[in-house]
This record gives C-alpha cells, sequence and structure tokens, in this order.
C-alpha cells in the first residue's frame, strides 16, 4: 500500500480521502487529532487519527486552530487504488 502501516480501507474511509481531496476537511493538532468535514467534526472520532498513522493523511500543523487536511503521496495513491476497484466491481 505505500502507508506507514497495512490497513484495508472501509467504504467510510475512501469518502473521508475524498473530502480530503475535494479540500472539504480540516484537521486539528493533538495527540487525538479531530477531523472535521463540512465544518462539522467527523463522526468517526477515530479517523482522523487512524488514517494519518496509516500514512494516508499528512499530520497537521503544530499550534491552536484548525488546518486544512492533506492527503499524502500514499493516501493519493490509494484513494485512486479503491476507486479503481470499485469501478471494475
Amino acid at each position: 500500500m505505500g502507508g506507514k502501516t497495512a490497513y484495508l480501507l472501509s467504504r467510510r474511509d475512501v469518502a473521508l480521502l475524498h473530502a480530503v481531496a475535494d479540500h472539504r476537511c480540516e484537521i486539528i493538532h493533538g495527540s487525538q487529532p479531530v477531523l472535521f468535514v463540512d465544518g462539522r467534526v467527523c463522526c468517526d472520532a477515530d479517523a482522523g487519527r487512524r488514517l494519518i498513522r496509516a500514512g494516508l493523511l499528512a499530520e497537521p500543523g503544530l499550534g491552536s486552530g484548525r488546518w486544512p487536511a492533506r492527503l499524502t503521496k500514499a493516501g493519493d495513491a490509494e484513494m485512486a487504488r479503491a476507486d479503481h476497484a470499485a469501478r471494475r466491481a
């Protein structure tokens, strides 16, 4: 997969990667990063941390406040792979 940890993406994870790619997500730095989608806290409280740990989302900036969530190269590649697999199914 190319990330830090082997991780099987759920449909929710793929949807979150798409939302990040569409610049709809922000993230707050901390020991438990908080992911926001369209200005609201993501319903999956562990999503940001899980996707960062898997190497699919970039670490947020330091300090207080929300930072734009960003895909890593591995996250972009994994999103494309999941989309390709979904089209073939």
